[in-house]
């Protein structure tokens, strides 16, 4: 998560690695006429009524129609939904960015299993544009807040699917992702299944706590002011599926406004019952230090009760998926006492 319009505060890039005129010029060709016999394609299937695989089809995007002439085999992922979202549904991208806010560089841990081999094409904000080339996708996913500026560029490559934002419309980026890939049946299935482990998750809590639930805080440590983050980011969705309670300071469902930025002074908008914190930068790049040994943090109840949790930054921020969403239930079952329903 890293905008305000989305769920972080990365910008996109003014500027983009060079390519080879030529070699994009060929590229851009090759596409277009790609793209031209995908849409043949798809009328003379229609009139014939062999659509059985699902393509070629058409999506509507943040950009506009996409055609995509087959079912797609070598995918590019330019953000981190985008890959959680692709391995979730069994696909392992040939290319993908990394995080460009994880301390300890690299892909997501929480993915190491299933991304092995798979190319950095980053860094985030300025995906390099030969390594896309020199894998021969046939399907490239992002959103238009991360790469708008590149779009023409991108599609010149490969058919590319935006959706609008990321962060807080994770569920329907996936259903988008999904249907890009024709696997809209498997991103039901996973979407539902989580709700559902999500809501049980929050049986279990409320019983634990005599019927009421308890109100949790998320607090982002970053190089620059501290992060209250709001209902409507990533974090408050999942938090929100399992029921927890918000304090009035991040109760915003305003979809551009995710986040709230505080001063030392102001960390006592972070009262809750449970403080989730995480950092998205080394401590000394951030504010966490004056935050913290501040009377006014070391006034606020969760602090004196340790019910202060440090979490992982790149599933509770960054992941903005259904894999990264199941690691925040299984911080938020430890925190509250309460057993990880079954998945």
């Amino acid at each position: 998560m890293f905008t305000r319009a989305a769920s972080d505060n990365s910008r996109s890039s003014r500027s983009i690695r060079r390519v080879p005129a030529a070699l994009l010029a060929v590229v851009v060709g090759a596409a277009a006429l790609t793209a031209c016999g995908g849409d043949k394609s798809t009328d003379d299937d229609s009139a014939k009524g062999k659509a059985g695989t699902g393509f070629p089809r058409t999506l509507k995007t943040a950009m506009g129609d996409v055609a995509i002439p087959a079912k797609p085999k070598r995918v590019v992922v330019l953000d981190t939904g985008e890959l959680d979202d692709v391995t979730t549904l069994g696909i392992k991208p040939v290319g993908a960015v990394s995080p460009h806010m994880k301390t300890e560089g690299g892909f997501p841990s929480y993915l190491k299993s299933e991304i092995g081999g798979v190319k950095d094409v980053g860094p985030l904000l300025e995906p390099n544009l030969e390594k896309i080339i020199g894998l021969k996708p046939d399907l490239i996913l992002s959103s238009k807040v991360r790469h708008g500026n590149i779009y023409d560029k991108l599609k010149g490559i490969a058919p590319t699917v935006f959706t609008e934002t990321t962060g807080g419309p994770w569920k329907a980026n996936l259903k988008v992702h999904a249907k890009a890939l024709g696997l809209e049946k498997q991103a039901d299935q996973k979407l539902k299944a989580y709700e559902a482990r999500a809501k049980a998750l929050g049986a279990e809590i409320k019983k634990k706590y005599h019927g009421e639930m308890p109100s949790a805080s998320v607090v982002r440590f970053v190089a620059g002011p501290t992060r209250l983050y709001q209902k409507s980011s990533y974090s408050g969705v999942v938090l929100d599926d399992i029921g927890l309670a918000r304090p009035k300071s991040q109760s915003s469902t305003d979809p551009v406004k995710t986040m709230l930025d505080v001063s030392p002074e102001q960390i006592d908008k972070a009262d809750a019952d449970l403080v989730f914190v995480t950092a998205a930068d080394l401590p000394d790049k951030t504010q966490k230090k004056d935050v913290t040994s501040n009377p006014v943090w070391k006034a606020l109840p969760a602090v004196k009760n340790h019910k202060v949790f440090d979490v992982p930054d790149e599933t509770w921020m960054s992941g903005i998926g259904i894999q990264a969403a199941e690691h925040m239930l299984a911080d938020v079952a430890k925190a509250t006492g309460v057993p990880l329903p079954k998945a």
